[in-house]
């Protein structure tokens, strides 16, 4: 394993200090300087900021000598490993995330015996070509879509190919599993705007680099039937348009 070496000539690289890098990962400096020697090794969370902050993948990381090899590939972002279950003809099933596996998917979604034990389906009129996982709501900020409600997503290999306003499952470092509104602002300060269509709850912001995987929602599943009499609707491209406005003013008048 080469994790050791190439942590450190990736930071030297990148002309950062251990304290730099491990305010990046949200650890002790000391954590780095046992990364670095040998006597510790970061968490599949860490290992995943580590591979966006180096623009490599985890499998190069670990088990590639990059200072002496070089790059499998250069000049290429490297394409995610994706963990997927099979049935016994090779045909690849849907994954379930309950409300309850939220928590363990966060550590174990690139573990194949992990996803493995997570249940599984097929659902008709979906694309072959797709991989799709399924998540289950846990909260209101997404109504009319109730909690239980199971959104199935299709695979997103690129932040940059999330597109503002469209809905998504984010697997994220800092927030856990979390399904929003998407509004795309990477390339103006490296970050994405979260939107809920609830309207009580506030639009907010996480960093690019925090995201683990990214499921664009296409369908879902619910046991609960529209009421006609219910006047409650999801917020408008517009409101959340304004919503964000609102926030952005907000964040200007902090700083101030």
């Amino acid at each position: 394993m080469f994790l050791a070496k190439n942590l450190r000539y990736f930071r030297n690289q990148l002309q950062m200090t251990q304290s730099e890098l491990a305010e990046k990962l949200g650890l002790q400096r000391t954590m780095i300087s046992a990364y670095e020697d040998g006597r510790s090794e970061p968490k599949l969370s860490s290992l995943s900021i580590m591979s966006s902050l180096f623009n490599i993948s985890i499998d190069e990381l670990l088990y590639r000598d990059i200072q002496e090899q070089g790059r499998k590939i250069t000049g290429q972002k490297d394409i995610k490993v994706l963990t997927i279950a099979v049935d016994q003809e090779d045909n690849e099933r849907i994954t379930m995330v309950g409300q309850k596996a939220s928590a363990g998917y966060l550590n174990g979604f690139s573990d194949p015996e992990y996803v493995e034990s997570l249940p599984q389906f097929h659902l008709p009129n979906l694309s072959r070509h797709t991989t799709y996982r399924a998540f289950e709501l846990s909260g209101d900020s997404m109504l009319p879509l109730v909690p239980g409600t199971i959104i199935i997503g299709s695979y997103v290999e690129q932040l940059s190919d999330i597109k503002s306003g469209r809905t998504y499952v984010l697997v994220t470092v800092t927030e856990g599993v979390v399904y929003k509104r998407v509004f795309n602002y990477l390339e103006e300060n490296g970050k994405l705007f979260l939107v809920s269509d609830n309207e009580q709850y506030k639009p907010y912001e996480i960093k690019g680099e925090d995201v683990l995987e990214i499921w664009e929602a296409k369908a879902f599943i619910s046991t609960d039937f529209p009421n006609p009499k219910d006047k409650s609707r999801p917020a408008s491209l517009e409101d959340i348009s304004q919503m964000i406005l609102d926030l952005k003013s907000e964040i200007m008048r902090l700083k101030s």
